[in-house]
């Protein structure tokens, strides 16, 4: 197969539970960026908390807040906020059931608090860098949300139409967060759109994941593999199941399509 494309998940995916990732993933992707094999990280991270590392593993594309925001190169090919009437409705069940919420826009991560040892936390694990207190004057603005100290009864709270579905963070101490998605804007979606306008088909495109919110992105594409550590709900949508995120889960992957060595 002619494959001219690859998305990789970030968190438990790229990057281990310490925050670093193994020399055999950066490999990997160099090895098929010399194959003309376009290369998208594809996280529910804002795109401005992973430039870093994009330009750490010399990738120039990426979706971000789980598809609502799209950049191939310097191309914008998708921007979806999630409008203002929704995200009151989302603050509106955070405050009512003490939980916390932050909000990214494409500059900024906005959290409903700075002092709540729950946001402290999530600041710590995400090691996000971009962080203020929200207002409502950046509400049109927002593209992906995430609610925290919740448990899984409570991810209907915020499901208050059926185009919205709360996805569990697959991430060490931050399993009571849940990333809150539109059925109609996932990584999944994103995908198809990059698909299209790049004229690929979805057999041309390979993809890692290892969380929920990858699940349309496994599906979208013709070569999907789900992490051994991610998320066991996952597995039943992946083609095929590689190695854990410690054990070059996308270095081995990659091997198994003939596309490294």
């Amino acid at each position: 197969m002619n494959y001219k494309i690859l998305f990789l998940d970030i968190d438990g995916t790229i990057l281990k539970p310490d925050h670093t990732y193994t020399e055999s993933t950066k490999q990997a992707i160099s090895q098929l960026q010399k194959q003309d094999i376009e290369v998208f990280l594809c996280t529910g991270r804002p795109s401005h908390e992973v430039k870093e590392l994009a330009e750490e593993l010399n990738v120039e594309s990426i979706i971000g807040y789980n598809g609502a925001y799209a950049v191939y190169q310097n191309e914008t090919v998708v921007d979806e906020p999630m409008g203002k009437s929704a995200i009151g409705k989302f603050l509106d069940a955070a405050q009512a059931n003490g939980h916390e919420m932050v909000l990214y826009t494409s500059e900024n991560n906005y959290f409903t608090s700075l002092d709540s040892p729950i946001v402290k936390n999530f600041i710590d694990i995400f090691q996000l860098k971009r962080n203020k207190i929200y207002t409502n004057g950046v509400a049109d603005q927002i593209l992906g949300a995430t609610a925290m100290n919740l448990n899984q009864e409570q991810a209907a709270l915020y499901e208050h139409d059926a185009n919205i579905q709360l996805s569990q963070v697959n991430v060490e101490g931050a399993q009571d967060s849940f990333d809150i998605i539109r059925k109609n804007v996932n990584k999944g979606e994103a995908i198809n759109r990059i698909l299209q306008r790049l004229n690929l088909s979805a057999e041309q495109a390979i993809a890692f994941g290892d969380g929920m919110n990858d699940k349309e992105m496994l599906q979208v594409v013709g070569e999907g593999f789900a992490m051994e550590n991610g998320d066991p709900a996952l597995f039943e949508y992946a083609k095929h199941k590689t190695s854990s995120v410690t054990n070059s889960g996308i270095f081995n992957g990659l091997k198994k399509l003939g596309l490294v060595q």
